[in-house]
């Protein structure tokens, strides 16, 4: 039996009404979803909701012809947001997540790392890098349970769990919000962890409490789905011109805080002093704008930054996606009146002479004790062996700051903790319990600036075991040169730089290196010498290449001898001389030290 095709007026009135609101739902769907659906004659309905910015330069893209990265189509396909039902389904089966959905977790925190580990690495967020002494307890016994019975301190001021099976990713993650933290937006094409000055509040020379910036800024984010979802991932950082150095100038967006001196056409005092672009990995600071910004405007600045990224930014190729391509082909300038469009208004710009020099920082300030802006308090600082936390620790550095601290714990960018509000007459006995939990309060400077990421233990894109490198290096060297001058090692194990291996003293990322004229490789690295940050900012020059990781320890030791033997004073600082010197003249001066 033949079906006749019923025509429109076959249908009565109530049926036509029913077709026409069915064809206007699935045009709104497929609009709302980025779908397209349009025609010349007849545009598909314009995109609304919290996520039409992005949806509108996914269009762009398309309706110029070119193709949309593939996380970019996964966005579009389905907003992560929209997918935790499945993630709570894969937990109830312990079952891994598709490559698709290992993106969509990021949004949530979680990240699946195989075929370095069969489990979820999940990330937090902690503004300003300030959480409880209660929270850090919580998070061990989270860890204990749902994870491995270990934490690691991020080069962000964050921290990691990791080892979480399947079957637990969806509890961890409610588990850290019922501790009044969250785990949000911390991966993926997000907004990341925002930073601060660690001694934000405390700090005798600072110019500015950085908390309630990074706060505000925290909670803007959090709550505003708009800002999900961005071409790439974006950093902002806070500089309170603190003790401590904040590595803001690493950061897409980089708040300093400066004094404006009196008679340049502006109230003189604390502003923030605007940076863009910073993305060392890269090879690039944050880029000058000349702009300094009201401390209490600084969510509004940072945001009509954001929205004009997201319009901007590239969605074809992930390598150029960060802020920094956007303002390589804009200029700073172009950019600049771009965000002053999003304002409505133009931003305050000042001569550099308007600015004051900032207070120096001090870069052994992250370890042991130090004097407090308060009377008779304290913050201790904590060395971690490259940033790792057992539960045992995590719960003993949460009993010593309620007990004889403040009651807050404090990360910061350099891989360790503070412990705050520590009384003059307690001071000692803090000290000896954070000894006899395993830790310590004092380092050399080879340890005390010793950064490294998670490497190929934990990362699939590690081409070495930075952390047990980092550790052999030390080892090795604490016990044969005596280094008189702060120093930073850095090894990071690809090419995203966790671990900015381009602004320390002495920076090392992994590499597979060839075994004679075989096909074997063996784990390695490339090294670099005289990267510096904030006033001293300047990308490392390379020095060796495919070292060898066993040999590494060794050739770093023969490096900071030429250095002791070859300074040009007593207090001359290894940066200032690596700086004297080009890779090749580094390199001899190494060599040298073999015969000697």
């Amino acid at each position: 039996m033949k079906l006749e095709t019923a025509t429109s007026t076959d249908f009565s009135d109530e049926q036509k009404r029913y077709l026409e609101g069915f064809m206007s739902g699935l045009q709104a769907s497929r609009s709302g979803r980025g779908l397209g659906g349009g025609s010349a004659s007849k545009p598909a309905a314009e995109p609304s909701g919290p996520d039409a910015a992005h949806i509108k330069a996914q269009d762009r893209v398309v309706a110029a012809g070119r193709k949309l990265a593939d996380q970019e189509r996964v966005k579009r396909e389905e907003h992560p947001f929209d997918a935790y039902p499945r993630l709570k389904a894969q937990a109830r089966d312990n079952a891994a997540p598709s490559a698709a959905d290992n993106f969509r977790w990021r949004y949530f925190g979680l990240f699946y790392v195989a075929p370095a580990q069969d489990s979820y690495m999940c990330r937090l967020r902690l503004p300003n890098g300030i959480l409880k002494h209660w929270q850090l307890a919580g998070l061990a016994d989270l860890a204990e349970r749902l994870a491995g019975p270990y934490a690691h301190v991020t080069t962000r001021a964050n921290l990691q769990l990791r080892e979480v099976a399947p079957k637990h990713a969806a509890e961890l993650i409610e588990g850290i919000q019922d501790l009044g933290l969250c785990s949000r937006g911390s991966g993926a094409d997000n907004i990341r962890n925002v930073t601060g000055t660690p001694t934000a509040g405390i700090d005798p020379q600072e110019l500015l409490d950085t908390r309630p910036y990074a706060r505000e800024w925290h909670y803007h984010i959090l709550n505003d789905r708009s800002l999900y979802g961005l071409p790439r991932k974006f950093n902002v950082a806070f500089d309170g011109a603190g003790t401590i150095a904040a590595l803001e100038d690493t950061n897409d967006i980089a708040f300093s805080a400066v004094e404006v001196r009196d008679g340049f056409g502006v109230e003189a005092g604390v502003w923030f002093r605007l940076g863009v672009g910073g993305i060392t990995g890269h090879r690039d600071f944050a880029k000058a704008t000349g702009i300094i910004v009201r401390p209490d405007e600084a969510t509004i600045v940072a945001d009509a930054i954001v929205r004009v990224f997201i319009d901007r930014g590239d969605r074809t190729n992930r390598l150029k996606a960060r802020l920094k391509y956007v303002l390589d082909a804009m200029g700073v300038d172009k950019f600049m009146a771009a965000v002053e469009e999003k304002l409505g208004r133009k931003l305050v710009r000042v001569p550099d002479e308007a600015i004051a020099a900032r207070p120096p920082c001090d870069r052994m300030a992250h370890i042991g004790a130090h004097r407090q802006r308060q009377e008779g308090l304290n913050w201790i600082g904590v060395v971690l062996p490259v940033g790792k936390l057992t539960c045992e620790q995590m719960r003993a550095l949460a009993k010593i700051a309620a007990d004889l601290g403040d009651g807050e714990i404090r990360l910061t960018v350099w891989q360790n903790l503070l412990i705050s509000g520590v009384r003059d007459q307690n001071v000692a006995l803090a000290v000896a319990a954070i000894k006899t939990a395993g830790l310590s309060t004092e380092a050399s400077s080879i340890r005390a600036g010793l950064v490294a990421c998670t490497g190929n233990t934990g990362c699939k894109f590690a081409a070495a075991n930075t952390k047990l490198h980092a550790a052999r290096i030390a080892d090795w060297c604490e016990s044969r040169v005596a280094i008189d001058t702060p120093l930073n090692i850095h090894l990071t194990g690809c090419h995203h730089s966790c671990a900015q291996h381009y602004i320390s003293d002495i920076g090392l990322i992994a590499a597979k290196v060839a075994v004679g004229d075989t096909d074997e490789t063996v784990e390695g690295y490339h090294l670099f010498a005289g990267g510096g940050f904030g006033p001293d900012a300047e990308i490392g020059q390379e020095v060796y290449r495919d070292l060898r990781a066993e040999d590494a320890p060794l050739t770093v030791e023969r490096l900071l001898k030429a250095y002791l033997a070859h300074r040009a004073s007593p207090d001359e600082t290894f940066l200032a001389f690596a700086r004297r010197h080009d890779g090749e003249a580094l390199r001899r001066l190494t060599e040298a030290e073999v015969s000697t």
